[in-house]
């Protein structure tokens, strides 16, 4: 994931900044508790493609 593009997004439902992750291909929020896919290199920064962080994920500070 390009460093630049990625400063540039931010979550369509709470507007916070995103984290990568490139093991699981996401891109996360915290904030609202998403997990947005990665496709192809393409993030797909649709609420309805999203899934629901678990609660580990959320309280994980190495994630």
């Amino acid at each position: 994931m390009d460093k630049k593009l990625l400063s540039l997004l931010v979550c369509p439902v709470s507007k916070a900044p995103l984290e990568y992750h490139e093991d699981r291909q996401e891109l996360w929020c915290k904030a609202s508790g998403l997990a947005y896919p990665v496709r192809d290199g393409i993030p797909v920064m649709l609420e309805s493609e999203a899934r629901q962080l678990t609660a580990d994920e959320k309280l994980d500070k190495n994630n």
